[in-house]
């Protein structure tokens, strides 16, 4: 009896501790293709690239049930390149997302670290259909660099959706000793969603000014500033997408690539600019046709304005895997210097052909 009750124990121990081990899930992202780039200074270019459509990724979602309604959560997230098999970030593990947190069904979430900004949530997830990937993914016009997309040193709120409404707030910290608001970046999204509709509105505020270093002075600067809508609706036999973002100040609207087209004069960076976008997704068969139109308004005396447009097709293999094929083109203005990349790189060009597999686990 004693041994069956210690076998019963035992046997119930690791019940527990596998229980305990479930609320911990791995996913992730294996990504990769052929990238066709034309049009650059330094030639044209063919390669097998990782992270086309969505970047390749490996990463550690946890949660803790801690009662009434009140969770303890946590992400790490690293990128790594299917090409060669290094990490996409030298000297740092999980560059892409590493965050904890609280979160409670009735008063919303809080999380601490390493994490996306808004602005960058709704362009991704609402205003672009390729889903900031591929070759006509919408980063190559609308700025997102850095900051714009994925932000240290963060702290995030997200209220709980009231009528199809929530609010996302995001305070970064500078960190930088003797300024407390040197380096500093916020941001705040207004979403809604109800039935195909799905709209957000966001403000990101960048502070760009510099602490004291060695014999270079401190140096307050103009802040860069960004105000996007971004809205989209399922009819079902279409899926209509529209953007309108607004940028203002230094680092509003940075160039990609610093001059990929060998200009005598280098581009600059607008310090205002208006982009805009819309696009469709049409479902046929297994897959799906993309497409879209986007626009770069230099409102500088430069006038270094940018257009693209692109298409591709987007076809399930399964419900994990799919296989890809698109193209996009830019025509700069005035000298202006964007490139068409995709979602890992910035490009080399202003054409880019792209054939893929993506794989989700």
């Amino acid at each position: 009896m004693k041994k069956l009750t210690l076998a019963v124990l035992i046997a119930g121990s690791f019940a527990a501790t596998a229980s305990a081990q479930s609320n911990v899930t791995i996913y992730g992202i294996v990504d990769a293709g052929i990238v066709r780039e034309t049009g650059g200074a330094a030639g044209d270019v063919t390669k097998v690239t990782s992270g086309i459509g969505s970047q390749s990724r490996i990463g550690f979602r946890g949660t803790e049930d801690l009662g009434n309604g009140l969770s303890a959560i946590f992400t790490l997230e690293s990128g790594y390149k299917i090409d060669d098999g290094a990490i996409d970030s030298s000297g740092a593990l999980f560059n892409r997302q590493a965050f904890v947190g609280l979160s409670s069904k009735t008063l919303g979430t809080l999380t601490l670290g390493r994490q996306y900004n808004p602005l960058y949530n709704a362009l991704s997830k609402i205003a672009d259909p390729f889903g900031a990937g591929y070759a006509g993914s919408a980063k190559n016009l609308f700025p997102t660099g850095g900051v714009n997309t994925r932000v240290s040193n963060a702290i995030v709120y997200t209220t709980p959706k009231w009528a199809g409404f929530s609010v996302e707030g995001l305070y970064a910290l500078g960190e930088q000793a003797g300024d407390s608001e040197a380096g500093r970046v916020f941001s705040i999204g207004f979403n809604y969603t109800s039935g195909g509709l799905n709209a957000a509105l966001v403000y990101n505020n960048r502070n760009n000014d510099t602490v004291a270093s060695g014999t270079t002075p401190a140096a307050e600067r103009e802040d860069g500033k960004n105000t996007l809508l971004a809205v989209n609706y399922d009819f079902k036999v279409v899926k209509v997408f529209a953007a309108f973002e607004r940028d203002k100040g230094l680092n509003s609207s940075p160039i990609p690539v610093a001059n990929a087209f060998g200009y005598a004069v280098a581009p600059r960076a607008s310090l205002e600019a208006d982009d805009a976008l819309v696009g469709v997704q049409v479902p046929v068969g297994s897959g799906k046709i993309i497409a879209s139109w986007m626009n770069k308004n230099d409102k500088t005396v430069n006038n270094q304005d940018a257009r693209q447009w692109a298409v591709g097709y987007s076809h399930d293999l399964s419900k994990r895997t799919s296989a890809y094929v698109a193209y996009a083109k830019i025509d700069n203005k005035n000298g202006a210097g964007y490139t068409v990349g995709n979602n890992n790189e910035t490009g080399s060009g202003d054409t880019g052909f792209n054939l893929g597999i993506r794989h989700t686990f």
